[in-house]
């Protein structure tokens, strides 16, 4: 069975960072593009940041850029996205997803990824 699993969220103070790391199993993540997904209450879910197969290209949201790091581990078959200089509007449960790519592409389009996480809650408040 194909799973995703994501964990480090939690409530962190505005200006703090959280390592979130999202964890396969069932597959190997070599040949799989991963992306992360934000939802706020109230709103739709956002495109965070994504990375290809091999880690080689990634791409930010402009909100996030300068402050997200994404970054892979094959091995580990782990996705992580590093957080730093959080903001309240931060908030929000994080998801990762996975879709197969061959060709190093990269998205942060939602309906191109076939596979979610459960979400871990980011919380950014004083």
């Amino acid at each position: 069975q194909l799973q995703l699993v994501e964990s480090g969220g939690g409530l962190v103070q505005p200006g703090g960072s959280l390592r979130l790391s999202c964890v396969a199993s069932g597959f190997t993540l070599d040949y799989y593009a991963i992306a992360w997904f934000r939802q706020a209450p109230g709103k739709e879910r956002e495109g965070v940041s994504c990375i290809s197969s091999s880690g080689g290209k990634t791409n930010y949201a402009d909100s996030v850029k300068g402050r997200f790091t994404i970054s892979r581990d094959n091995a580990k078959n782990t996705v992580f996205l590093q957080t730093k200089s959080l903001k309240p509007e931060d908030t929000g449960v994080y998801y990762c997803a996975a879709r197969e790519s061959l060709f190093e592409d990269i998205s942060l389009t939602e309906y191109e990824y076939d596979y979610w996480g459960q979400g871990t809650q980011v919380t950014v408040s004083s």
